[in-house]
């Protein structure tokens, strides 16, 4: 899934270039590219299908030249991950029937390869060999009001994996407290949104708490134009694969994964994600050097010197034309400051003019 927007790592992103295609985490390679190079080691390279929006076509095509044409599959307007996930699931469909299918974001740091593969191949085979969803938890490592938390059943399934449990309950974004209370009882996973099904049983789960989506979205071929794709989407409800099936469905299982996840949705989170200097600095991009600075989050372009002196917990990143130095403890202010920069820069155009 390459959907996303990106907007809340302004200036580095923008709504033509979100997250999944820029280097956040000083790799050398982008989001998409990361996780696309992941699963190659999992499964064929023509397997993998990515959606995104046309707008972002042209972008993905770039930045992993070869690509099929079914690999890349638009969808017209943003209609969370249900209608996205329908999508690629009707191709599939037409490719192979009883294909076990891997639903992943393009946008997540992943911090392990072998565990990662090793996680997802344990996955792959409980649902070859079981009618289960399974989604992966990451083991919180604080208490993190922005991310979903799955409660599990503390005994693990007779004949598989001690990892391996049954989902009770989701909660979204709780708050702080509940968090704390969550991470103590031992009982919660953050909720990674990676999911993995049979075809068969994801079809089913549509049908059965999601007819409407199901109903439209399973007719599709790869005849289907692009005014009837519109016409689908349209009329599609707009609603996440958690909300409408995951946190319904009673054959949910969820596997403790072995690997570090981040879903990065914040410069914040991209700190927490990133190794750390002695003064708690985390450096993703940049010939940075520090002076009496602590616990700050850099992301300059990979060629620009900067220095850093009397800074604490500060945000300092820059995007094509912008620099933004900011508290860490401020970024929910960024949809402002990109508000006024956007002001400021037709003011000046329109008095040049």
């Amino acid at each position: 899934m390459a959907g996303g927007f990106g907007s809340r790592f302004w200036p580095l992103c923008s709504v033509n270039k979100p997250k999944q295609f820029v280097d956040l985490l000083g790799t050398g390679v982008s989001m998409i590219q990361d996780t696309f190079r992941r699963f190659e080691s999992i499964c064929p390279r023509d397997n993998i299908i990515i959606v995104t929006t046309k707008v972002h076509e042209a972008q993905v095509r770039k930045q992993i030249p070869g690509l099929l044409s079914y690999q890349v599959l638009c969808e017209p307007f943003r209609r969370n991950t249900a209608p996205c996930i329908a999508y690629a699931a009707s191709v599939i469909n037409q490719i192979n029937p009883n294909a076990n299918i891997i639903v992943t974001p393009s946008d997540h740091a992943i911090f392990g390869a072998n565990e990662f593969q090793r996680n997802i191949m344990d996955a792959v085979s409980m649902v070859d060999s079981h009618d289960w969803i399974v989604t992966l938890g990451a083991r919180p490592v604080n208490p993190n009001i922005k991310y979903g938390y799955i409660q599990f059943r503390d005994a693990g399934i007779r004949g598989t994996s001690s990892k391996i449990h049954k989902v009770i309950t989701f909660v979204e974004k709780p708050p702080f407290d509940m968090a704390c209370q969550f991470i103590s009882s031992g009982e919660f996973l953050w909720n990674a949104g990676i999911f993995i099904w049979r075809l068969p049983i994801l079809i089913e789960a549509f049908k059965k708490h999601l007819p409407l989506i199901a109903e439209k979205f399973f007719t599709l071929t790869t005849d289907t134009t692009t005014k009837q794709l519109k016409e689908i989407y349209t009329q599609a409800q707009t609603i996440s694969v958690d909300y409408g099936i995951i946190e319904k469905a009673d054959n949910v299982y969820v596997l403790e994964a072995e690997f570090g996840w981040s879903d990065v949705e914040t410069w914040n989170s991209l700190y927490l994600a990133k190794p750390k200097d002695d003064n708690g600095n985390a450096i993703s991009s940049g010939k940075v050097m520090t002076y009496d600075t602590h616990n700050c989050m850099v992301h300059v372009h990979p060629d620009k010197y900067v220095v850093l002196q009397g800074l604490d917990d500060f945000i300092i990143a820059a995007g094509a034309d912008t620099l933004l130095i900011c508290r860490r403890d401020q970024e929910d202010q960024l949809m402002k400051f990109n508000s006024d920069i956007d002001l400021m820069k037709k003011l000046i155009n329109t008095k040049n003019e």
